[in-house]
């Protein structure tokens, strides 16, 4: 009995060791061709492990094009990651310039409409107008409910000196017309408009901050001087969103004497860099008044704050975004780049106007100007949330804020004055821009007659044209709604008017109608007569 038990137990185990053996070497075989982890971070790791051992085949340039945004966002809302297709229009916005026919169209009725040509550019030396109708590209017909934005852009650009061809169908013309265009740089300007009011004021308003920013300053502001004789400037800066740092601090300098601060720089890996004015701006002793809201954000904030610290002119409008942070544009191999928050900056009385944000959570960050405007703030400025903590002093010894935006030194409530039910439902379709578009089309050469926007406005007064208006929005199934229309009036008409003289006077007769009752521009013209160019020693306030 003793023999058979220590025969069992011989038996279990060689058994359970065979077994233990087995298991070791078949771990040992399963675990070939992994590489030992210490020398990888964590995440190359997986990235390794996923690729070599995962149970099905996966796209591992999808997998990291999915996982670089979501890094990124665990740090900030301003560092973001652009995909190679989206370089291409993020360096035109940059760069301030595109490869192209030189057209600005609109799709009306399923078909390609010119609504300008850009001076210089092959559309106009070729011959084509406002108002004609691209109905083929390349000798195939294009037109029709597939056309869009996007494709049309796509196809009309392309590499310098390639060509395109272009068939035009144009008013009274008795056959379709022909064109053959050679691609050429196509600026995108980053002044919307500028303009003279009154008898000395130069009003420019500024969409961007791009490469070509600077120079196309530099090009207005020397013919409002030279021919327009204005000595004192309103820069419109509302709803600008940044772009480059460069252009700010070059016009910041055309405004200030020589070794002003106008911004320093500051990060972990980022040494400190401070900015200054080297005295030779060609605006030093020219009066400004910076027009802010908020959507103005970033290069917009450095060049307000600049200008308010230093004291050298009134910021009007309302609290700016808040957005004190620098990134900097990081290119990969494959064309694709990420622009990673580098540095914060800082205004010259040592601000920063960074709004704050819970890193990994933007939801409060996202809602925020949705949560100003249910505060009041777009309303009081008594609703603003301001901490004396975050209270500094610009040079003259004014009290500005810190920590939220820029505060403007005269505070003007959104203009609400005409809206209604009827105006939000038709002003927020496309109904204005098609009305304008067609009636520009059908009554061009007796509109081109008018060469102020002023007159423009005048004769469509006399032609009813708003009247005209509504009668089309309800042939769209639009309900006619008398009263509200009788309280909206006024806004919607010189909107129609404004999207009118567009077609035919251009960019700034568009500004000029649609701003001549804007109650921050009126302001800022009140204030300026009187300027100086050190607004501490001003007693307006």
């Amino acid at each position: 009995m003793k023999n058979r038990y220590q025969l069992f137990l011989i038996v279990f185990l060689s058994v359970l060791i065979g077994i233990t053996i087995g298991n070791f070497v078949s771990l040992r075989q399963q675990s070939k061709g992994i590489p030992s982890l210490v020398n990888f971070n964590k995440l190359d790791a997986l990235l390794h492990l996923i690729s070599s051992k995962y149970v099905d085949d996966i796209n591992e340039k999808e997998l990291i094009e999915g996982l670089i945004p979501k890094v990124l966002l665990e740090l900030d809302p301003h560092s973001v990651y652009i995909t190679a297709e989206e370089m291409e229009r993020a360096n035109e916005d940059i760069e301030g310039s595109f490869s192209g026919v030189g057209i600005q169209f609109n799709i009306r009725e399923d078909t390609i409409r010119v609504i300008a040509v850009i001076t210089g550019g092959p559309a106009e030396q070729a011959g084509l107008r406002a108002g004609d109708m691209i109905v083929s590209i390349n000798d195939s017909s294009f037109v029709g409910p597939s056309i869009t934005n996007e494709n049309v852009m796509k196809t009309l650009r392309g590499e310098k000196n390639t060509k395109v061809k272009v068939g035009i169908r144009r008013r009274n013309a008795p056959q379709e017309l022909s064109y053959n265009l050679t691609r050429d740089d196509i600026p995108v300007n980053s002044i919307d408009a500028s303009y003279k009011i009154g008898e000395n004021i130069a009003y420019i308003k500024l969409g961007k901050f791009t490469r070509s920013t600077y120079n196309e300053f530099l090009s207005v502001i020397s013919k409002m001087q030279a021919q327009d004789n204005c000595d004192r400037v309103i820069l419109d800066l509302r709803g600008n969103p940044g772009g480059l740092m460069g252009p700010a601090l070059a016009i910041l300098n055309e405004f200030l004497p020589r070794n002003s601060l106008m911004l320093y720089v500051e990060g972990k890996a980022y040494k400190r860099e401070e900015s200054f004015s080297d005295g030779r701006g060609s605006c030093q002793n020219t009066p400004i008044i910076v027009l802010m809201d908020e959507w103005a954000a970033s290069s917009s904030e450095i060049v307000a704050g600049a200008i308010q610290d230093n004291d050298r002119g009134y910021i009007v409008g309302r609290r700016s975004y808040g957005k004190g942070l620098v990134q900097q544009q990081i290119p990969f191999r494959d064309g694709s780049a990420v622009r990673l928050t580098v540095a914060h900056y800082y205004v010259p009385s040592g601000r920063n106007i960074q709004k704050p944000f819970e890193k990994g959570d933007f939801k409060d960050y996202e809602m925020d100007l949705i949560n100003r405007y249910l505060r009041g703030e777009f309303d009081s400025r008594d609703s603003i949330r301001l901490s004396d903590s975050l209270v500094y002093k610009t040079k003259g010894g004014r009290p500005v804020y810190g920590g939220g935006g820029i505060m403007p030194d005269f505070f003007v409530p959104l203009d609400t004055t005409g809206g209604s039910e009827w105006y939000n439902t038709v002003f927020n379709q496309i109904f204005p821009y098609n009305f304008a578009a067609s009636y520009a089309d059908h009554h061009r050469e007796q509109l081109l007659t008018f060469k102020t926007p002023a007159a423009l406005k005048a004769y469509l007064q006399e032609q009813r044209v708003f009247e005209n208006f509504v009668d089309y929005t309800v042939a769209q199934g639009i309900p006619k709604k008398p009263q509200e229309i009788s309280e909206s009036k006024d806004l919607a008409a010189d909107q129609i008017y404004a999207y009118i003289a567009r077609n035919i006077l251009g960019e700034d007769a568009f500004w000029m109608i649609l701003q001549e009752k804007d109650p921050t521009l009126n302001k800022a013209v009140s204030l300026i007569q009187n300027l100086g160019t050190n607004v501490s020693l001003d007693h307006t306030r």
